[in-house]
């Protein structure tokens, strides 16, 4: 708590509310007995100005392109860690040593496999469902099939069900995949990586076994890393809204997914995609460029600046070297991704584009990446949702363990019609 307050006048009347300090980052006006004092609410739409929770998760300044997971930067965790490792400092706050990784990947690896009950859920959906749609659906059915890990009140149970979300979330993505292609599901297998196991159940084929290239396997995850956790967004909002209510784990994860699916938040890299293929050919750059520019033109560039990020995404500097080294052992020949190099280059160059400071974003480059693998573009939210799992559920945890929290109750600035008196209809 900081020695400084904030003083509010009000119909003559002054009101002082104590000033809070994080451990970094702006500080924070604790305006909790406002309406109490004042009569009023603030009016705040988005949220963008205000402070949901207290979290020591993860940090970003976005002026700056500061991004850390408990103290760590993010370029720091994807170029050195892996993902297990980054889930365990997320889950539990601290780096783990050798043994406490050793354990937690072993129990990670253990909880891969779903109850084959659920596999008949897939057949309820039609083949052309949308992958997102399908996540929705059997994520939320999880607590229909793991009563013993639903009781929020239990610290245990909360550490079954965190591990079993962060396990199977691999498995029901790519049983997603299996069927909208049609193929039947692949079983995981304990002696292989996380990563390199979901690969394995996406890409992998009765007829023919998938070996995961190391470096498609290392690409992977360090998108899963860069994706792990992003701060209190739209989709961790939700997570944490719906647990405020006491909602089993299952179910927050759920509407989280759901909230993911907006193109305005985890359809970004697939609308990045699409505007490449829209583009088509290195020769029709310069005329996007000059619509982008453009003041009186509806077209955007997708891929490029962030919402948060006002300096450059950290995250896309180092799916910036992951892209070119995926293009390279792959070998794809496809004028897509030579648009992406050309806009990249121009981007990085155009005085435009540095002044407005519309840099290559993590969507941007993952995007490609994901392209160059095989993944369909209906697919890149999901695998979105499979990394950011873990951030999900550390937060929740987080929330549930938070003795200041209370149910989320937004409130709302009126402005429907005043009270008036029913009129018969024979009246009208």
């Amino acid at each position: 708590m900081s020695d400084n307050t904030a003083s509010l006048n009000v119909g003559g009347n002054s009101y002082d509310y104590a000033v809070m300090d994080g451990s970094v980052g702006p500080q924070v006006i604790d305006v909790r007995k406002l309406y109490a004092n004042t009569g009023m609410f603030t009016y705040d739409p988005g949220f963008t100005s205000t402070a949901s929770c207290e979290s020591g998760l993860t940090y970003i300044d976005g002026d700056e392109g500061v991004l850390l997971h408990r103290g760590y930067p993010i370029g720091q965790l994807a170029e050195q860690s892996s993902f297990m490792e980054v889930s365990y400092l997320l889950l539990n706050g601290e780096l783990p040593s050798k043994q406490e990784l050793d354990e937690f990947t072993h129990t990670i690896t253990r909880h891969t496999m779903v109850h084959e009950q659920l596999t008949t859920f897939y057949r309820g959906f039609r083949r052309d469902a949308h992958p997102m749609a399908i996540m929705c659906g059997v994520v939320g059915a999880l607590s229909a099939f793991y009563h013993d890990s639903t009781d929020i009140n239990d610290p245990e149970q909360r550490k079954i069900a965190s591990h079993r979300l962060i396990a199977k979330m691999p498995t029901i993505a790519a049983m997603a995949y299996k069927y909208s292609a049609g193929q039947p599901f692949v079983y995981p297998r304990n002696d292989l990586s996380y990563t390199a196991n979901f690969l394995r159940m996406t890409f992998s084929v009765p007829a023919e076994e998938y070996i995961p290239d190391p470096v498609v396997v290392d690409a992977m995850d360090k998108i899963f890393i860069l994706h792990a956790d992003h701060e209190q967004n739209a989709s961790t909002s939700t997570v944490r809204l719906a647990g405020s209510s006491g909602a089993n784990p299952f179910a927050c994860i759920a509407a989280g997914i759901a909230c993911l699916w907006g193109p305005a938040h985890g359809g970004a890299n697939e609308a990045a995609l699409n505007m490449l293929h829209e583009i088509g050919t290195v020769d029709r750059i310069p005329e996007y460029i000059a619509r982008a520019k453009n003041k009186d033109d509806p077209f955007r560039l997708m891929g490029f600046g962030h919402r948060v990020y006002k300096n450059y995404d950290p995250r896309a500097t180092v799916m910036q070297k992951t892209a070119k080294d995926v293009l390279e052992k792959l070998g794809v020949d496809d004028p897509i991704f030579d648009v992406a190099k050309e806009l990249e280059q121009i981007a990085l160059n155009d005085p435009y584009f540095i002044e407005k400071k519309l840099y290559p974003n993590v969507d941007f480059y993952s995007g490609v990446i994901l392209s160059a693998i095989g993944f369909p573009t209906e697919m890149f939210t999901v695998l979105f949702a499979l990394a950011r799992t873990v951030g999900w559920v550390a937060q929740w945890n987080e929330m549930i363990s938070d003795p200041a929290q209370k149910i989320g109750r937004p409130r709302q600035l009126y402005t429907g019609p005043v009270q008036r008196d029913y009129v018969p209809v024979s009246a009208r």
